[in-house]
């Protein structure tokens, strides 16, 4: 058995304990899968994990289904990151004609592929999925096609990441989504990385005249709390509307119901104040030089 975990903040960690099954230096970054018993296999990005096969699915739902869910005719979507497929996936489970994922590091889809297929399922031979390898911020900025939804599904904003949370990679990407397009992206702990969150936030902001913050729960991520900026120009978020779509184009959720679609909007006062535009106080967790998780040592 191996230890592995995180240390969120000072003097806070996560700690967990499993079967270390794969450890490799791609190109890009140190990946590693676990075997856990509480959580199954899990993936980990230079020392910070990614997802699980147990709680995948809140993530990727919640990602994926409340911007879509808004969408009357969603055609075409892109995906930057994602490389395990559990986004692709629930593209996939709308009524989507292409969904194009740029996925950095081969290696991670390879991995996930081998390791931890249920999170993809058959996403990846589906005939609507085209899958590249390279880098989506060349790609969003290069590429003349526009789309209905385009998801940011990264690593924190460090290393391969760190590109995707600018405001000039919004300005790019904001000029690929089609008039009443949508982007989403995760923009990680309310409590642990208030500067990552406001930053994220704001970036947003300052280039789409609609930018809204809603929440999920996800266990195995610092503080269980995770964030999602969702931002477009002309969109609305309506949970009847939402419960219609989802009925008709039969989504199997676990985590998604219409009452989310609506109270996941409804925001903490703590979290208000982190995305005000003289925020974060950071009246809960580390101070903005300290919101960066760092990896436990091996035990």
């Amino acid at each position: 058995m191996s230890e592995f975990g995180e240390r969120i903040v000072p003097g806070f960690a996560s700690s967990f304990e499993g079967e270390h099954l794969v450890s490799e230096r791609s190109e890009f970054q140190q990946i590693e899968i676990y075997q856990n018993a509480s959580f199954g296999r899990m993936l980990v990005l230079d020392g910070l994990i990614q997802t699980t096969e147990r709680d995948e699915f809140i993530y990727h739902e919640m990602l994926v289904h409340v911007p879509l869910l808004s969408l009357e005719t969603p055609r075409s979507v892109l995906i930057i990151g994602g490389g395990d497929g559990g986004t692709l996936r629930r593209v996939l489970e709308h009524p989507v004609e292409r969904a194009v994922m740029v996925e950095i590091d081969r290696r991670v889809t390879d991995l996930c592929k081998e390791w931890m297929p249920s999170i993809a399922g058959s996403a990846f031979e589906d005939p609507r999925a085209e899958v590249m390898f390279g880098d989506g911020i060349v790609f969003v900025k290069e590429t003349g096609e526009t789309f209905d939804a385009i998801f940011i599904d990264s690593s924190d904003p460090v290393g391969p990441g760190e590109g995707l949370f600018t405001t000039e990679f919004y300005e790019a990407a904001s000029k690929r989504l089609n008039p009443r397009g949508m982007l989403a992206a995760q923009s990680g702990s309310p409590a642990f990385q208030q500067g990552e969150l406001h930053r994220t936030y704001s970036h947003a902001r300052s280039v789409f005249q609609n930018t809204q913050e809603y929440l999920c729960l996800v266990p195995t991520y610092p503080g269980a709390i995770w964030s999602i900026v969702v931002a477009g120009d002309r969109f609305t978020i309506d949970s009847k509307v939402a419960e219609q779509r989802a009925r008709d184009r039969k989504l199997d959720v676990r985590y998604w119901t219409p009452a989310i679609q609506r109270g996941a909007f409804d925001l903490p006062a703590f979290v208000h104040d982190v995305i005000a535009p003289d925020g974060p106080p950071h009246t809960w967790g580390p101070s903005p030089a300290e919101d960066e998780r760092t990896e436990i040592p091996r035990g």
